[in-house]
């Protein structure tokens, strides 16, 4: 027998490549982080000799979500103002109260309370966009997590930058620091075409290109952002970042709720990835992305969940049911956007936007072991006939029960094991005390 760390025995194991595969009693062999093998759970016992043999006989096993776009610090400010639309719930509300409370400390501990949401809804990386973002990359250190961390870029001053020369100098010593972390990468974040100008906009195309890493950036979010581009520039958000050069596979470009069937084609033709929030775009009433007609283009379509100011939860579980159950609306056809598909768009798609598919994303050998397993006998989940269904329509974060990132064992039985909750509740108390007055 070989000798290993680990040997997770469940009821299914959905390793989401090949898609739409459903593993029944069969376990995943675990050794220094990485995923062994994939067998049956009886040939598994007589193959290895594991440390520890874990028995999870009513759970399923899957990779851990990847949430592609959120402000991880903004769990500070959930529920601040909400039923708002985009522009008045940012310049009147989140943008005074940001300049007002935000700081490294404010970023430490509202990247903390991200870190605890997301795990126990079994997100195991995101994708950031905030400011300190050297802040956010301690937690996703202390936590076990894994993250890209968003090098963000704005014209104009804030709290942690005073203009776009600075946060890009500050971006690239963060990046500098962070070279060669198994964990955490990097990824340039202008905010979003109508906060960043060309001149910066070119200088962050010429960056990414040399350091290899993508570009995180909003666009075509509402209405108005087109209508103001029009009368501004004349002409549309994307069509200017074409000429920009931003328009690659490095793109992840977040919302996306107005496209024309030209500029689907667009991205299509450049590999552009598109990040989907279908549950923040509902709630500030920003438009609907074209999901299905982006797939049937093929252009990658990952999923975020944006901040909690604006959500107002991490949950990647609701946000595949949202997808699902939305794509199917906006395409008037019941099969846009199955199940297999929703949980593609929240794994393996979202791995590829990232840049990051050779580690993780799926259940494959020689990957990472970032491994969630969720219970499906509850009586919320009960019968199951199709546990991959069951996952996206039916199962709760609160079904949740174990998460391992690189083998490490992050959430076990419920219990965060990276995280003091008991602390982390007085920190976020006390934020609250401090937002109230």
């Amino acid at each position: 027998m070989t000798n290993i760390d680990t040997l997770l025995h469940a009821r299914w194991v959905i390793p989401v490549e090949p898609e739409n595969t459903i593993l029944e009693n069969h376990a995943i062999a675990v050794h220094h982080g990485r995923i062994l093998e994939l067998l049956d759970s009886k040939q598994a016992g007589e193959k290895y000799n594991a440390e520890q043999n874990v028995q999870l006989k009513e759970h399923v096993l899957l990779p851990g979500l990847i949430n592609t776009h959120t402000h991880s610090a903004m769990n500070l400010m959930r529920g601040i103002s909400d039923d708002l639309p985009l522009m008045e719930w940012l310049q009147q509300h989140i943008w005074p109260t940001e300049q007002k409370h935000v700081s490294a400390e404010f970023v430490y501990d509202g990247s903390m309370l991200a870190c605890a949401e997301m795990l126990r809804s079994g997100t195991t990386c995101f994708n950031d966009m905030y400011f300190y973002p050297e802040e956010t990359a301690r937690v996703v250190e202390h936590t076990g997590m894994r993250a890209t961390v968003g090098l963000i870029v704005l014209d104009f001053p804030s709290v942690w930058a005073q203009d776009a020369d600075d946060y890009i100098h500050k971006g690239l010593e963060l990046h500098d620091q962070l070279r060669g972390h198994s964990l955490i990468k990097t990824a340039f974040a202008p905010h979003a075409p109508y906060t960043v100008s060309d001149a910066a906009m070119q200088r962050i195309v010429t960056l990414t290109e040399e350091l290899d890493i993508p570009i995180h950036i909003h666009a075509h979010e509402t209405e108005t952002e087109i209508n103001e581009s029009l009368a501004n520039i004349g002409q549309r958000p994307l069509s200017r970042l074409e000429q920009l050069g931003l328009l690659s596979p490095r793109m992840l470009a977040v919302h996306m709720t107005q496209l024309n069937d030209d500029e689907i084609l667009s991205c299509a033709e450049m590999g552009v990835h598109v990040i989907h929030c279908p549950e923040s775009n509902l709630k500030l009433a920003s438009g609907f992305t074209p999901v299905q007609k982006l797939i049937d283009a093929g252009v990658n379509v990952a999923l975020g969940t944006d901040g909690a100011a604006s959500n107002d939860d991490l949950d990647m579980l609701g946000e595949m049911r949202t997808a699902a159950l939305l794509a199917k609306g906006v395409a008037h056809d019941a099969r846009a956007v199955p199940a297999a598909v929703a949980l593609k768009m929240a794994t393996i798609n979202a791995a590829k936007a990232l840049g990051i598919d050779n580690e993780t994303g799926s259940l494959l050998v020689d990957k990472s072991a970032d491994i969630i397993a969720i219970k499906l006998s509850d009586i919320e989940t009960q019968p199951v006939y199709n546990p991959l269904s069951q996952i996206v329509y039916s199962a709760g974060r609160e079904h949740v029960t174990d998460v391992w990132v690189a083998g490490k064992h992050l959430l076990k039985d419920r219990l965060l094991t990276t995280i003091d909750e008991t602390e982390l509740k007085s920190r976020v108390h006390k934020w609250y005390a401090r937002i109230c007055n």
